[in-house]
């Protein structure tokens, strides 16, 4: 089996800041890893460091505990998969598949082996005669992966392999992709993509990249964790908004009070007064998280934890564990009606917007004025330089 551990790695053009910044990450043996982040923030470099396609400028490289810094990519025992296909157009499928095997000097045997059982697992075996032209999108995607498999590598890169396919095709070859990771049963896949949805549905480990060449963090990993973990307890500002779609609703605010684990927030744009259970401190009440009343802070509440009520009910006060703090009014300004549900865009007096997901058949209309129950403990708190003050549960909202 093949594990892959990454210490200080580091990868500087020129004089240029570094593209990637003092990594350090393990991705075990069998582990669906995922790099995720925008389009610039270095997640392909670092594959390309693994792969030995890139020279590291500083720190170590290891697969299954060996240095490979200067090991020539060939023989690292890894196999990629990239964003263009890169078929050999002359060639049939059979012979894409079975061409690194053949410079390999594999007995044919063998080779006729490992191309059709990989075929056969991409369900490829009616298109073994056909050319890459007479093939789709997707079927050249799985030709591809099918030249990887037939190497049995320890370690699989795929960098952004979906991002040519249209959306049907996107799913196919993601469940595909899922599916094939089961029946690897010694190799490790490390997968970049840019798209939350991949990441969320095939990773066992995400790893963050932070994103903006201007920043000190850029080329740096922002978090790594399971996806629910980046979901639930994103440890920062940036992490908290690009994990999520739509992405979570941000509101300036300062703190109002604080009581045990309660942190009381007034917003500013409105003024008005929420209670936030936003996890329980280290050391037992959100006093020891260093709050101060009246300190500047952001609240964050993800779309679908936020619950539309009706505005009789808002300005009766509905009865909440948490008394009358905890419901916000806005302007409806947008309904988007997605056949199951639907997201209202809420619009406050200074402009900000809030979107809150409700059922399809929601009957709000713009201009209608709603209550939407904010629950406690499924609010997250950041500070003004974007850390995490405490994050929220993995519960469901009652």
């Amino acid at each position: 089996m093949a594990s892959i551990s990454l210490r200080a790695v580091q990868k500087a053009y020129g004089d240029h800041a570094p593209a990637v910044r003092d990594v350090n990450l393990e991705i075990g043996e069998h582990e669906f890893c995922v790099f995720l982040g925008p389009s610039g923030c270095g997640k392909s470099t670092l594959l390309r460091l693994i792969a030995g396609l890139e020279e590291v400028t500083d720190g170590e490289v290891r697969i299954n505990g060996a240095l490979v810094n200067d090991v020539p990519a060939a023989q690292r025992g890894v196999a990629m998969v990239f964003q263009s296909y890169a078929l050999f157009p002359h060639m049939s499928v059979y012979e894409n598949m079975a061409f690194g095997l053949m410079l390999a000097k594999t007995p044919r045997e063998e080779i006729d082996r490992k191309v059709r059982e990989a075929a056969r697992a991409l369900q490829l075996e009616p298109l073994l005669d056909r050319r890459p032209k007479a093939l789709s999108g997707g079927q050249r995607q799985r030709v591809a992966i099918g030249r990887a498999i037939v190497r049995s590598p320890g370690v699989f890169l795929f960098d952004e392999p979906l991002s040519n396919l249209d959306a049907t095709l996107r799913g196919q070859t993601r469940i595909e992709i899922a599916r094939l990771h089961k029946q690897f049963e010694k190799a490790s896949v490390v997968y970049v993509t840019h798209d939350q949805v991949e990441a969320m549905t095939l990773a066992d480990k995400i790893v963050l990249l932070h994103a903006g060449a201007q920043t000190a963090q850029f080329g740096s990993i922002a978090q790594v964790g399971t996806p629910l973990a980046l979901y639930h307890r994103p440890r920062s500002r940036f992490v908290a908004g690009f994990i999520g779609a739509p992405q979570m609703n941000f509101l300036a605010a300062q703190v109002a009070g604080i009581e045990g684990d309660d942190v009381v927030v007034r917003l500013d744009a409105t003024g008005e007064t929420l209670r936030t259970t936003p996890g329980a401190a280290p050391c037992g009440g959100a006093a020891s998280f260093g709050l101060a009343i009246g300190q500047k802070i952001t609240l964050g509440v993800r779309p679908e934890h936020l619950v539309p009520v009706s505005s009789a009910t808002h300005e009766t006060g509905a009865p909440s564990s948490r008394g009358a703090m905890d419901q916000m009014a806005r302007t409806v300004t947008l309904v988007e009606r997605l056949g199951e549900h639907c997201y209202l865009h809420l619009d406050a007096p200074d402009g900000t917007v809030l979107i809150a997901k409700a059922p399809g058949d929601w009957p709000s209309e713009a201009g209608a004025r709603v209550a939407v129950r904010v629950p406690p403990a499924f609010c997250h708190l950041f500070t003004e330089d974007g850390f995490a003050v405490a994050s929220a549960p993995v519960l469901h909202p009652a």
